[in-house]
């Protein structure tokens, strides 16, 4: 390895003897040939829940104790408690893998196949296989890549993840939201919004990684996870899932570099790379060259950066382009923008005639700048994306029209689901037109779907709206607040935001 490829690993200590503390005696075996009835699985899910709970109590008291210290027996934690609560995480209704075993037929005989699966890791006999690609449709009509993994190894996978996981949160930072227990999008939001409003931001950069999950250099993750990981049993089950390739259509294809999407493993080694590759850089880059406030929010590949002067956005911007490059990554060049965006965005851009300032887009809200009703005060405007709305529009019009002959009874009940779902999400302030709108226009489909069923009435706009309003909920903010909630969720937490 070179000198410049050392400088861009964090240093650690050297490696001393792990005293990770020896696993808890194993849970009692159940009885042999007892049926199965609702109970017993609830208590047996509830007991592999509550292992999980103490082989991560576990290490995270060792993380604790010897913070830079390299973990040496993990393994051994992936217990066939560990996998059981790993099986009943999963969707039991997903699509098969290569192997085309779903979730109902493994557990027929999950005992002995969790027994048989724990063996299999470990003495080294488990072997990963390629996941089975498929696509899904993106809002913007593009199709998006997906890797359906056989059964087994989301299982692994996702018992791994539990063991890693309170390693890696004793070392993520603050301003990482996507894909960590605990954390959520509303969260990042309420920091973003906090951020924006109690800062002297005056320049906001909208960044996005292109073809992040394709583009990650394996041979660096690798690198990255072996500084803080030191079972090499754990460091080639990684290695499985990473080399294991892609059939399509029949063929195999060998991936080189990316992380599989749609594995259930793949977010937390994005987080992983993106906290070596950018977080801890960000962190150290704002301490070092920024005079003015900085505020930082990534959830995932996404990430928001706010500046208070314009020199320093730019000199940021060009050095996070170099640091990217360096480790095989790049912005994308039509949605990484510099805009100005802030208390004063406004003001300035009418002084110079510039009209209204930009917008951007984030966690499938566009942000803008807005000022109270009084006309005076700065506020941050948040909606949902038009082009989110009209594909559920689109969406919900579809379904009705499939299911136009049943009673309005029913469809009433769907559609409230759906709006409180959709409420749920977006129910944010100075969102509460456009929840309006979507209810608008979710009834006025709805009437379109009954009036196709006959021609022998007609069905009134009055008698539609006295119908919508027995079954719909009306609009109202469901996540008020965001600066306090944002007060109140970082007591306690990490400082680095």
């Amino acid at each position: 390895m070179s000198a410049r490829e050392k400088s861009d690993l964090p240093k650690v200590a050297e490696k001393r003897a792990n005293k990770v503390a020896s696993a808890a005696a194993e849970l009692a075996e159940r009885r042999g040939g007892a049926k199965e009835n609702a109970e017993l699985q609830s208590t047996v899910r509830t007991q592999s829940r509550a292992a999980v709970s103490q082989a991560q109590s576990r290490i995270r008291e060792t993380v604790i104790r010897n913070r830079r210290d390299k973990l040496t027996a993990l393994l051994h934690h992936l217990t066939v408690d560990v996998l059981r609560a790993s099986f009943f995480g999963l969707k039991k209704f997903a699509a098969p893998g290569v192997d085309e075993m779903t979730w109902t037929e493994y557990a027929k005989g999950l005992e002995e196949n969790l027994a048989d699966l724990r063996s299999r890791v470990q003495t080294g006999a488990y072997r990963a296989l390629p996941s089975r690609r498929t696509y899904i449709p993106k809002p913007d009509g593009r199709q998006r890549p997906l890797g359906i993994a056989a059964l087994e190894d989301k299982i692994v996978q996702a018992a791994v993840v539990a063991i890693l996981t309170p390693i890696y949160e004793a070392e993520f930072l603050g301003f990482s939201y996507g894909f960590r227990p605990k954390r959520n999008q509303h969260q990042a939001l309420d920091a973003l919004a906090f951020g924006i409003g109690r800062r002297r931001i005056n320049w906001v950069l909208d960044c996005d990684v292109q073809s992040f999950f394709d583009k990650v250099s394996q041979s660096w993750l690798m690198r990255f996870i072996e500084h803080r990981i030191g079972d090499r049993r754990i460091i080639r089950l990684i290695a499985k899932w990473l080399t294991a390739g892609v059939l399509e259509q029949g063929r195999l294809i060998v991936t080189e570099e990316g992380t599989p999407q749609g594995a259930v493993i793949s977010p937390l080694l994005a987080n992983i790379y993106l906290h070596y590759v950018y977080d801890l850089w960000v962190h150290q880059w704002r301490q070092r060259c920024a005079r003015g406030d900085v505020v930082v929010v990534r959830y995932a590949d996404d990430t928001i950066v706010g500046f208070e002067h314009r020199h320093e956005a730019e000199q940021f911007l060009a050095d996070l382009k170099a640091r990217l490059a360096r480790f095989g990554l790049a912005l994308h060049p039509d949605k990484t923008r510099l805009i100005e965006f802030g208390r004063c965005a406004i003001a300035n851009r009418r002084t110079q005639g510039l009209g209204k300032p930009e917008s951007f887009d984030f966690l499938g809200f566009t942000h803008y700048c807005a000022t109270r009703r009084s006309g005076s005060g700065f506020v941050l405007g948040r909606k949902p994306v038009r082009k989110r709305m009209r594909a559920k529009l689109r969406e919900i019009k579809e379904q009705l029209m499939a299911i136009r002959h049943e009673g309005t009874e029913r469809q009433g009940r769907w559609l409230r689901q759906v709006l409180r779902g959709w409420m749920a999400y977006y129910a944010v302030p100075m969102s509460g037109s456009a929840i309006s709108a979507f209810r608008h226009h979710m009834i006025e489909r709805w009437h379109g779907a009954l009036m196709r069923r006959s021609q022998r009435r007609r069905l009134t706009w009055t008698r539609m709206k006295k119908i919508a309003d027995r079954h719909l909920p009306f609009p109202r903010i469901l996540h008020p607040w965001p600066e306090k909630r944002f007060l109140v969720t970082i007591q306690g937490g990490s400082p680095v935001r």
